[in-house]
C-alpha cells in the first residue's frame, strides 16, 4: 500500500493545483469506502482551500472551520485533471476547483477514505498517533524510552504508528539495515545509541524515497501519473537469496509480525 513517501509525493504532487483555490462542490459516486463517506461531504460548496498538509498517511485539506481527511488505503490514488475528462471505473469521488480542474479520487479496492474532520489533528484516528519521522519530536531517545520492557520484536515496535507514524514494511527492513540491527530483536533489549543509529536511519531512508518520488509498488502511481523510483535502490526489501550489498552475505527471508522480512545475518546483530 502507498507508504508515507508515496502520501507526501502524492501531497507534493497536487498542492501547487489546490492550495488557495475554491473548492466549488463536491461529487460522491461512491460513498462505501473504508468508512462510509459522510454525507456532508458532498454538500461542501465554495470552500476556501486554506492549506494541504500530511499527517502521517493522511492528507489533510484545511477549508474554512473543517478538514477534509483524504487516506489512499491500499490501492487510492488522486489526479488532478480537467472537469471534463472521462470517468475510468473506480473513480468514486471529484473535488472540483474554481480553476476547473478536478481533484479525483480512484480507489479500486475501497479501502481509502474521505472524512469530514470537524476535530482536525485531535479526531480519534489522528490523536493517537506517535511523533513525525522527519519533525523535530521524533528521536533515537524517544524510541529508547518507549522501548523499556518491550519484547516485541524491533521490527514490529517501529511499524508501531504509536511509536513512529510512516515506517512501513519496505522502510521499516531498509532502516534496520543501515542500523545494523537484527529485526527479530527484542525492542527492550537495543541501547540508547543503537537507537539513536536507528532514528538516524529512518529519517535517511524516508528522505530519500520522498526525494525520489516513492516506491514503486504495483498499486501507486505519483499523482503525475509517472511511477516512483526509490524501488530501484533498495538495499534489502525483495532481495533474499541475493549477496548483501555491504558485506555479500546471501540475504535471508523470513517473517516479522506476519510480514515478510529480509535481513542480513552477519550484518546485523
Amino acid at each position: 500500500m502507498p507508504e508515507l513517501p508515496e502520501v507526501e509525493t502524492t501531497r507534493r504532487g497536487i498542492a501547487p493545483f489546490v492550495e488557495g483555490r475554491v473548492l466549488r462542490a463536491v461529487t460522491v459516486r461512491e460513498p462505501r469506502l473504508r468508512w462510509p463517506v459522510d454525507a456532508r461531504v458532498g454538500a461542501l460548496r465554495d470552500q476556501a482551500i486554506l492549506g494541504l498538509h500530511r499527517r502521517a498517511k493522511y492528507l489533510l485539506m484545511t477549508l474554512d472551520g473543517l478538514e477534509l481527511g483524504i487516506h489512499l488505503g491500499m490501492s487510492g490514488t488522486l489526479r488532478v485533471v480537467q472537469a471534463d475528462t472521462p470517468l475510468r471505473k473506480h473513480d468514486h469521488i471529484d473535488l472540483l476547483l474554481d480553476s476547473g480542474m478536478v481533484l479525483r479520487f480512484n480507489d479500486p479496492r475501497r479501502f481509502g477514505a474521505v472524512l469530514y474532520l470537524e476535530q482536525g489533528l485531535t479526531h480519534p484516528l489522528l490523536a493517537s498517533l506517535g511523533p513525525e519521522p522527519l519533525g523535530p519530536d521524533f528521536s533515537g531517545e524517544g524510541m529508547y524510552q518507549r522501548s523499556r520492557g518491550r519484547k516485541v520484536s524491533v521490527k514490529s515496535f517501529i511499524m508501531d504508528s504509536a511509536t513512529v507514524v510512516g515506517v512501513g514494511n519496505i522502510y521499516a527492513q531498509e532502516s534496520l539495515f543501515l542500523a545494523g540491527i537484527h529485526p527479530s530483536r527484542p525492542a527492550g533489549r537495543i541501547s540508547l545509541a543503537r537507537y539513536q543509529g536507528l532514528a538516524l536511519a529512518i529519517r535517511s531512508v524516508l528522505a530519500k524515497a520522498i526525494e525520489a518520488g516513492g516506491t514503486t509498488l504495483r498499486d501507486f502511481t505519483r499523482a503525475d501519473g509517472q511511477p516512483g523510483y526509490f524501488a530501484q535502490q533498495l538495499l534489502v526489501y525483495g532481495r533474499a537469496g541475493q549477496p548483501c550489498p555491504h558485506c555479500g552475505e546471501t540475504l535471508r527471508g523470513g517473517r516479522h509480525g506476519q510480514r515478510s522480512t529480509v535481513f542480513c545475518p552477519r550484518c546485523q546483530r
